[in-house]
């Protein structure tokens, strides 16, 4: 009974955090937002969605946001996206 209620706590916390990490929101500073949406980048075409939370494939060229190291952006499908350029994690979709 013991290892059933332990095994039942360990995967209630393991959705909790997979609930909490789906719903974690970055907030991306409006510099950033405008710098993307001024800049001139080619769109590069790609076969799936875009998602937040989501890695943009390692073939697609990131373009580096100035002054701000933690963003990068690229335009896909004609649809700007910031992401993070460490991890190459989509941040946000500008529309």
């Amino acid at each position: 009974m013991r290892n059933l209620f332990i095994a039942l706590t360990v995967g209630t916390l393991s959705l909790s955090a997979s609930a909490y990490a789906q719903s974690t929101t970055v907030v991306v500073p409006g510099e950033v937002r405008t710098y993307v949406l001024e800049q001139q980048a080619p769109s590069v075409v790609y076969e799936g969605d875009v998602i937040v939370g989501e890695p943009i494939p390692d073939t697609v060229e990131l373009h580096t946001v100035q002054g701000h190291g933690d963003y990068a952006y690229v335009v896909v499908n004609d649809r700007r996206v910031i992401v993070n350029p460490q991890t190459r994690t989509v941040i946000q979709v500008l529309e």
